[in-house]
């Protein structure tokens, strides 16, 4: 490096911990905040050097599983606890969101590129699946037990609309993203199924080559694609083996320093990671209110812009870590990218077999990221996804030293998405009358069953709106899942249900 550079200001990843709990009884299982102190352990032991008792900065991703307003401070009375010391900064994430932690490791570079800081760490946790047993646990024994679920928490914070209609969860809003864009895109349902096969095998080869991974088998394409009772369709066209598996007790954390407080530690140089820029940029909270579900302005700007503000271009990037809660997410990315269908979008295996807990994932990928640049290549590119494509956090890493000035930056990039982005369709509250679907979703039962259709429609003066396919209109449903003629663009008529909600049917 550049003796000129000031080595105080120069962040660099030194240490990275996972932990997987797993006991024969989940009732026994660590809480989320045990889990992200074992973590923090783990990175200190990683790193080879103390480090939990010269922290200046801890940041936490949130957290669902165990409820809790304040996670930083209950993680740092554990780690006084423990032996540890106090960070002087504790900071959270606003949500458990799936850029969160990129935002954090972003964040860490910021402060120790402006001399604020010299050493910090960034952790997260979730143990959804020990929640689950002693929530079930608390119900058997009369008791109320904390609202800790994915759909707890989506349905609290749905829009009326979207509530009106019964879009509350990602599996619920996801597939309308997959369903436009693989119209877009000119694909075929089998054309798009085979694609989400292909990059859930190769997810799955390297969950298997991870120690960390929740689930470590090799899965082929056919079967990650073919409906089954062990693998039972979700919300058309996704199966249980193309989505993110949140039933898991899975913590991560990283070690940022400057690279003068690394040398001071004597950490092997031969382990360091240097961070590259960072951009960040997100879509209307509203899912409703977006210009289009054939693409995501967002993810696009800021892997982009991730790219140039490292001066590099796609074919510089050796390994990458496209979000995957669901396959609509790295096609995308992977479009952006020209990334090859043959080549993994993951390094630790993604949130089906690698493990999805919640907000946390990126932490893992982080840590997976920081182990394969030391094997070998010299850029890695993460691409973090949150809400329901909603916010997006691209980041480098590399084992190259990055320009003097990197840090601070502002991986704000709002601006630039925004004048990329297509106008949003007038949204209609209620609406009667001809239409063509836009994009639809079909969530399904526990027993493989579809519940009901939701379409999201344009009027012919291009309006949107929202219309039910109910459960008793099976030839609508068997058409929309059919795979031989493309419903997206076909034409239909919205009457009033005696319910009050609009229904879809054919003209």
């Amino acid at each position: 490096m550049n003796s000129n550079v000031d080595e105080t200001r120069v962040p660099v990843l030194i240490g990275i911990g996972e932990v997987l709990d797993r006991p024969a009884n989940d009732l026994d299982g660590l809480d989320a905040f045990d889990l992200m102190l074992a973590a923090l352990k783990a990175a200190e032991a990683d790193a080879g050097v103390s480090v939990l008792d010269a922290l200046d900065w801890l940041g936490v991703e949130d957290e669902i599983s165990f409820p809790d307003p304040a996670p930083h401070e209950r993680l740092a009375e554990r780690l006084v606890a423990g032996g540890g010391k106090r960070p002087s900064r504790l900071l959270k994430t606003h949500e458990a969101s799936g850029d969160g932690p990129i935002k954090l490791i972003n964040d860490a570079a910021n402060l120790i590129g402006r001399g604020e800081i010299s050493i910090a760490a960034a952790v997260g946790a979730e143990a959804l699946r020990t929640a689950a047993k002693r929530a079930q646990a608390a119900i058997a024994a009369g008791q109320e037990p904390p609202k800790s679920s994915i759909a707890d928490v989506a349905e609290a914070n749905a829009k009326p609309l979207a509530r009106k209609h019964g879009l509350f969860t990602p599996i619920d809003v996801y597939p309308l993203y997959e369903n436009a864009a693989r119209a877009a895109w000119g694909q075929t349902l089998a054309e798009g199924q085979a694609e989400s096969g292909r990059i859930g095998e190769a997810f799955a080869a390297v969950a298997a080559a991870n120690p960390y991974a929740w689930i470590r088998k090799p899965v082929s394409a056919e079967a990650i694609a073919t409906a089954t009772p062990d693998n039972r369709m979700v919300s058309f066209p996704y199966t249980k083996m193309m989505v993110a598996n949140s039933s898991v007790n899975m913590g991560a954390a990283v070690i940022v320093a400057s690279l003068a407080k690394a040398r001071e530690l004597g950490v092997d140089e031969s382990r360091f990671v240097y961070i590259g820029a960072g951009a960040a940029a997100h879509e209307d909270e509203d899912f409703l209110l977006r210009d289009s579900y054939t693409h995501a302005v967002s993810l696009e700007t800021t892997v982009l812009s991730a790219l140039e503000r490292n001066g590099l271009g796609a074919s510089d990037i050796d390994h990458v870590e496209l979000y995957s809660c669901f396959p609509i997410v790295p096609k995308l990315a992977r479009r952006v990218l020209d990334w090859p269908l043959d080549k993994p979008c993951s390094v630790y295996g993604g949130l089906t077999f690698g493990g999805g807990p919640i907000g946390n994932c990126m932490m893992h990928a982080a840590a997976r990221m920081v182990g394969k640049l030391r094997e070998g290549g010299y850029y890695g590119l993460i691409v973090a996804n949150g809400g329901y494509a909603t916010h997006s956090h691209s980041m480098v890493f590399s084992r190259k030293p990055v320009p003097a000035g990197t840090f601070p930056q502002d991986y704000d990039v709002q601006p630039l998405a925004d004048a990329r982005r297509g106008a949003a369709p007038e949204l209609l509250a209620e609406y009667s009358g001809p239409g063509t679907i836009e994009t639809y979703t079909i969530p399904f039962d526990r027993h493989g069953s579809p519940r009901h259709a939701t379409i999201v429609g344009r009027t012919p003066e291009g309006a949107r709106f929202i219309a039910r396919v109910p459960e008793t209109d099976a030839a609508t449903i068997a058409f929309l899942m059919a795979g031989d003629t493309e419903p997206v663009g076909t034409a239909g008529q919205v009457v009033t249900g005696p319910d009050g909600l609009a229904i879809w049917g054919s003209p």
